[in-house]
């Protein structure tokens, strides 16, 4: 059966993930490439309500008050609707998907509740679940921009202050995001997803455009053999 090429974006919280998405999407419709574009989780859809409960700490104020296989359910279930309703189809006649987080969100998030000797069982459970028991597509190529995590911090409250909002039960804490960047650096060794640095040798934040064209580099002028 034909199917589709699936990219995802991936990174912790305040790594400039959906910045990056946007501006690969948009330099994709301006070149004409066809593509789909979808962004994890759907929170408009009646499939994240538990997610969204999750989130706004209807089930503890702490990430860890849910186990990860519970938390990981939800998730995995919103993208499962999102599979049968929407993209699906696109995907088995060979469209190119790219998506702002997947599967490997869970494996981020939630692989941090566990510790790291218990870590491998669990992916190994999660990309069993959602690719061959729900029947989710695996991802072709995983962009995994990683920032540090005080940067990552910094980032979020500046953009809290901007918008006079309070993050999610993920986004505030500290400690929850450092172990979720240790996570997804073992993860992304693991499976070979492509890790982008977020900072420079010196470790300073590196430019917007500068983390672009190293992206584009890696897919760029030849996203066609991918697909």
């Amino acid at each position: 059966m034909k199917k589709g090429t699936l990219i995802v974006f991936e990174g912790t919280d305040g790594s400039g993930k959906s910045t990056q998405f946007k501006l690969l999407c948009d330099r994709l419709q301006t070149g004409g490439t066809p593509f789909r574009r979808l962004i994890f989780p759907q929170y408009q859809e009646p499939s994240s309500a538990l997610l969204k409960m999750y989130l706004n700490g209807e089930f503890g104020s702490h990430p860890s008050d849910v186990n990860p296989y519970a938390a990981s359910t939800f998730y995995a279930v919103d993208r499962y609707a999102a599979w049968k309703k929407d993209w699906g189809d696109d995907y088995r006649a060979g469209t190119l998907i790219l998506s702002d987080r997947y599967t490997t969100s869970n494996a981020v998030h939630q692989g941090g509740k566990v510790s790291p000797a218990d870590q491998p069982a669990f992916f190994d459970w999660l990309f069993d679940f959602e690719y061959h028991k729900l029947g989710l597509p695996e991802p072709d190529l995983v962009f995994y921009l990683d920032m540090p995590t005080q940067e990552a911090v910094r980032l979020l409250r500046s953009r809290e202050a901007e918008t006079n909002t309070r993050g999610d039960i993920h986004e505030v804490d500290q400690d929850y995001l450092t172990l979720c960047r240790q996570t997804a650096l073992r993860a992304a060794e693991h499976y070979g997803w492509k890790r982008i640095s977020c900072v420079d040798a010196q470790g300073r934040v590196r430019s917007i455009a500068d983390i672009h064209q190293e992206i584009w580099a890696v897919l760029g002028q030849s996203i066609s053999t991918l697909q």
